[in-house]
C-alpha cells in the first residue's frame, strides 16, 4: 500500500488516488477466493497509522463497492438531490444489508448526505422531503449546495477547505463533520 500512497497539503491526511487500472481490476476479482474481503485485508496492514479512513465509491454496486462496505465501519451516502438518485440509495441499501449478512455485521448507514442541493428549487427541496421520510433519522442536517468551488478545487487537487477555506462549500464540510463527531462517527 506505501508505493501507492501520496502526501496532501494537508498535514496528517494521506490519499491513494483512483487509477485507470481500477476499472479492470473487478473482472479481476471474480475467481479469487475471499474476493469481497481483499481491501479490508490490505487496509489492515495501516490502519493503526490513521484515526479515520475513508473509501470514496462510484456510484456503483458492484465488487469494488462490496469490497469497501466490507472494509468500512460507517457508510456515509452522498445523495444529488435529483429523483433519479432516490432508487440508487434504496438499492444501497438493500446491497448495506446483504453486506451485513453476509461479510461485516457491523456496517452502519452513518447518515444520507444531500448534494447538489438548490434551496430556491422545488424539486431539491421535494427530494430531501422525500429521502427524509424513507431514511428518518439518517439524513444530515448538513446539505452541499451547488457552487462553482467544488470544480476548481478537484483541478486544483486540494480539499476545498484549504483551497477556498472561507466559500459555502468549506462551510458546509465542516458543519458535516461536526454533526459527524456530534453522532460519535468518529472515535
Amino acid at each position: 500500500i506505501d508505493e501507492f500512497l501520496l502526501k496532501t497539503s494537508v498535514p496528517g491526511m494521506d490519499m491513494i488516488p483512483a487509477h485507470e487500472d481500477l476499472s479492470g481490476a473487478e473482472g479481476g476479482l471474480v475467481n479469487v477466493i475471499a474476493r469481497e474481503k481483499i481491501l479490508k485485508r490490505v487496509l489492515s496492514t495501516v490502519t493503526d497509522f490513521y484515526d479515520v479512513i475513508l473509501i470514496d465509491c462510484q456510484p456503483s454496486l458492484g465488487l469494488l463497492t462490496v469490497n469497501a462496505l466490507t472494509a468500512s465501519h460507517w457508510v456515509l451516502v452522498p445523495l444529488e438531490c435529483e429523483y433519479f438518485a432516490l432508487r440508487g440509495v434504496a438499492l444501497l441499501d438493500d446491497i448495506i444489508k446483504k453486506v451485513q449478512i453476509n461479510t461485516n455485521p457491523e456496517l452502519q448507514l452513518l447518515g444520507i448526505l444531500p448534494t447538489m442541493f438548490d434551496r430556491k428549487t422545488v424539486h431539491s427541496r421535494e427530494v430531501l422531503e422525500r429521502i427524509s421520510e424513507a431514511f428518518p433519522d439518517k439524513v444530515f442536517d448538513t446539505t452541499i449546495s451547488r457552487t462553482v468551488r467544488f470544480p476548481e478545487t478537484t483541478v486544483a487537487g486540494e480539499p476545498i477547505t484549504s483551497y477556498a477555506s472561507s466559500s459555502v462549500g468549506a462551510a458546509s464540510y465542516r458543519r458535516l463533520a461536526r454533526e459527524i463527531i456530534t453522532l460519535g462517527g468518529v472515535r
